[in-house]
């Protein structure tokens, strides 16, 4: 059943023939316009913050009228669905607790209410033809992104905004490495399939694209947390879709890629050795201190758990808990920061376990979606890792970009996986 015919199944539908919602015209209307917005949404956020922003009203106000109500609530029955909005509803309640200023905790539900697109998303996609769309949309907006980073780590002055990084045309380095990891792993399934089919120009191509997101990060500007995602991504690439005898070329292949890497980047072997420098003398020099301080960070940010367990300080409390820890001794055990660059424990410290049971049964439900085969669930089992993994060393579900990547994937993935599902189920 193609999307404009579900539009007519049920009597209180959005396209009914009682003038209760849009026409059929209509529908297929606003539903082609939901699916172009998106598309801009994804080619837009490796650029910016304020283009994703308004897209993403738009969107909502051309796909509410197509929504079938009545599927939706039985579909909110689902954890993947569910569980969003119950976060939500903590980080709403958990005002009334909290321990930090009003502006604070208002604040702190915005980085939480993006979360709750992911189940119309996943609605919208479980009937729309064109998620395919937003995935290229946002690998060629990438691939683009990539380019004109080689470009301005040569000539700085075509940088678009001005950044702390060298290599960097927008925003930060650490967003860029997200996006490029993401990309090039959802780039691996395809080149496998490509090679077994010996289709040797796209295979070619895929590989291409691989290699100029990889080395861009081995070589231009590369965030640590996106290279441990890398590691626990080949792993998980091994174990998903390769033979042992496969998995044994393809850590090999690894070893002799990571060792030439490493004697080619000057620039790689600094980042790694950075981490000792940044430990052993972040407390006397801030600016150098990346390492130290997310120790800090998380020493500060257990305590204020221990002191609160259950249902922690409240929602926008995390400020407020390291005013109270800061201490004079060194500028770094003096800083009062609002994210403790962890996000369990970010949850932890603003509503206790029942924060971090919710945290976790969203993820585990929203990764049981991409358990099956196939592109769409291979994916949004990157986008879903990706985020757990790279959330041991930061907040990233909560961070604007790596908070509207998650979205983005579980949801338009999700929502192919679940259609791909229901198309399967009348023949078994």
């Amino acid at each position: 059943m193609t999307v404009e015919t579900a539009l007519w199944s049920g009597p209180s539908g959005p396209g009914d023939r009682h003038g209760r919602g849009p026409s059929l015209r209509q529908s297929r209307a606003l539903i082609r316009t939901a699916d172009v917005l998106l598309v801009l949404i994804a080619a837009s956020l490796p650029w910016s913050t304020t283009a994703p922003s308004i897209f993403v009203g738009l969107w909502l106000l051309a796909v509410t009228p197509t929504i079938d109500w009545r599927d939706y609530a039985r579909e909110l029955t689902r954890p993947a669905f569910a569980l969003p909005f119950a976060l939500l509803l903590l980080a709403l309640v958990g005002t009334l607790w909290s321990e930090g200023a009003w502006p604070d905790r208002l604040h702190a539900i915005k980085p939480v209410a993006k979360l709750v697109l992911i189940p119309p998303l996943l609605h919208h996609f479980s009937r729309s033809d064109r998620g395919h769309w937003v995935g290229v949309a946002f690998l060629v907006s990438c691939a683009l992104l990539a380019v004109f980073s080689w470009i301005v780590l040569f000539n700085p002055d075509w940088k678009i905004t001005a950044t702390a990084s060298s290599g960097v045309p927008v925003k930060n380095y650490i967003d860029q490495s997200q996006e490029f990891t993401l990309c090039a792993f959802a780039l691996a399934l395809p080149a496998m399939t490509f090679w077994r089919g010996r289709r040797t120009l796209a295979t070619a191509v895929c590989l291409a694209l691989i290699l100029l997101f990889i080395t861009n990060m081995v070589f231009v500007a590369a965030a640590r947390t996106a290279l441990l995602c890398m590691a626990v991504l080949l792993i998980l690439f091994a174990w998903k879709h390769l033979s042992r005898r496969a998995t044994l070329v393809l850590l090999a292949g690894t070893v002799a890629a990571s060792a030439l890497a490493w004697t080619a980047s000057p620039y790689l072997r600094q980042r790694i050795a950075d981490i000792a420098v940044e430990y052993r003398h972040g407390h006397e020099d801030i600016s150098h201190a990346s390492t130290a301080q997310r120790l800090t960070y998380w020493h500060k940010a257990l305590h204020a758990f221990a002191e609160a367990p259950l249902i922690g300080h409240g929602t926008g409390s995390i400020k407020r808990q390291f005013e109270r820890a800061a201490t004079g001794e060194s500028s770094l055990a003096a800083e009062i920061v609002s994210n403790p660059h962890n996000q369990t424990l970010n949850v932890a410290m603003q509503w206790g376990l029942l924060g971090v049971v919710l945290l976790y049964a969203m993820w585990i439900a929203q990764l049981r979606l991409f358990l099956g085969e196939g592109l769409a669930a291979w994916i949004g089992l990157v986008a879903v890792v990706q985020n757990i993994a790279s959330s041991l060393l930061n907040s990233h579900l909560f961070d604007f970009h790596e908070g509207w990547m998650y979205v983005l994937g579980v949801g338009v993935a999700g929502g192919m996986v679940l259609k791909a599902q229901a198309q399967e189920a009348p023949r078994s």
